[in-house]
């Protein structure tokens, strides 16, 4: 047997790009030509000079788990989307952002802090002064 031979081999594969975060979704063979997946999640980082590095965990997912994998990630988020809906939070942390159910409007800032009379800010025109 030589060295091709040993390498796992990549079968098929598809990528989720989410904001900083990538999705990457292979499924490999082994050496004895049977087939699993990994699922492995890399996170940018960027540094404050402006260079970046990458984090990346991984997880194996094998045949035999398939069933009870799927299983529980359906249930899981089916749970996520009953008790909170489909409305992305970080959303909230967008400038400007618009709570559609109450209007309310959300500060661009750490805590999603209501903006109230006390702490809003007036909009000044420059061409007026």
């Amino acid at each position: 047997m030589n060295d091709k031979e040993l390498v796992e081999k990549d079968i098929f594969s598809k990528v989720l790009r989410a904001g900083r975060r990538t999705y990457f979704f292979d499924v490999r063979a082994t050496k004895a030509d049977d087939y699993y997946i990994t699922i492995t999640e890399s996170k940018k980082f960027t540094e404050e000079d402006g260079s970046y590095h990458f984090k990346k965990h991984k997880i194996y997912l094998y045949k035999e788990d398939f069933a009870s994998f799927n299983e529980i990630l359906s249930e899981m988020t089916e749970y996520v989307i009953n008790h909170k809906g489909e409305e992305v939070i970080s959303e909230r942390h967008q400038k400007d952002f618009k709570k559609e159910s109450d209007g309310t409007e959300y500060s661009n800032s750490e805590e999603e802090t209501p903006i109230t009379s006390s702490n809003s800010y007036t909009d000044i025109n420059f061409d007026d002064i």
